[in-house]
């Protein structure tokens, strides 16, 4: 299983899966990030947390640990 934290700089990748549940998957999924949605990686932050991704045409940070929970192709 890739996730959306695995992802490298310039990827873009495309969901598959949601993991989580609750308030937590509602956030992530109110942020734009749902099943079939493109996902472009821009950057990431020096110690890798936050994670810089382009969704639906605007910029976005996440968490590593939302990331984690993002499946992806």
């Amino acid at each position: 299983m890739n996730t959306l934290r695995q992802a490298k700089v310039g990827d873009t990748v495309t969901v598959v899966k949601l993991h989580g549940e609750g308030a937590v998957k509602r956030r992530i999924m109110d942020m734009g990030l749902t099943k079939g949605v493109e996902v472009h990686v821009r950057k990431v932050a020096p110690l890798g947390d936050p994670i810089e991704v382009t969704v639906r045409g605007y910029e976005l940070s996440i968490r590593k640990a939302d990331a984690d929970m993002i499946e992806v192709k």
